[in-house]
């Protein structure tokens, strides 16, 4: 039996551009192989998402919830790890390129 699909798909011009160059720059063999590629990054990077919201953000909303008032963080330390948290998620994002 068969492992793949064909399917028909539209890209706007600038995608279809940036497939054909990842083929013609030899990085690729075919578009199809490119289009697989992405998919298997953004697979990636939802589960990633997935595993942030269990592992860390529930985590710290029952910590909150079942806490004495008064033991969150400020809004400014909030902020602060949010932002490091995404400044190393892009680190790794582009060291993945």
């Amino acid at each position: 039996m068969r492992r793949t699909k064909s399917l028909s798909i539209t890209l706007p011009h600038d995608m279809a551009e940036m497939v054909r160059a990842k083929v013609s720059s030899g990085e690729y063999a075919t578009e199809s192989e490119v289009i697989r590629d992405g998919l298997r990054f953004l697979a990636a990077r939802d589960a990633a998402l997935e595993r942030w919201l269990r592992e860390e953000v529930v985590a710290t909303y029952d910590v909150m919830k079942a806490g004495p008032e008064g033991t969150t963080e400020s809004a400014a330390e909030t902020w602060r790890q949010l932002q490091a948290h995404m400044d190393s998620k892009s680190t790794k994002a582009t060291a993945m390129k």
